[in-house]
């Protein structure tokens, strides 16, 4: 039996400031944070701003999100050293799709191509 990784039992409430942060430190906005997770997972603002309250872990966030986007298949690229289009582990690489697109939005990438419009 393999141990999960620990980021699937962490609380998505204790690593979202982190997104934030590294968002607003490069003079993006909270509020694109947001927009791309509820791209990314279809939750509505009530709806994050829930799970955020819960303190949703990982793999709970993702499992009943609910609808992960279509077109997140199309982020491409390497996160922690990763490519992510070749993760296996499916929680895992919803983990990293968010991981690469808030990357995205720090390196100052337009919305509409982070949202893959």
């Amino acid at each position: 039996m393999t141990t999960k990784h620990r980021i699937f039992t962490t609380s998505f409430a204790n690593v979202y400031p982190f997104y934030v942060a590294k968002a607003e430190k490069k003079g993006r906005l909270k509020a694109e944070v947001d927009e791309i997770i509820r791209w990314l997972t279809g939750y509505d603002q009530p709806q994050l701003e829930a799970q955020l309250q819960q303190q949703t872990d990982f793999e709970t966030f993702f499992r009943d999100a609910p609808r992960l986007n279509p077109d997140r298949t199309l982020i491409k690229g390497v996160v922690c050293g990763v490519r992510v289009e070749e993760i296996e582990e499916p929680t895992m690489r919803e983990i990293r799709y968010l991981d690469k697109l808030i990357d995205e939005l720090a390196k100052g990438k337009a919305m509409e191509k982070i949202l893959r419009s």
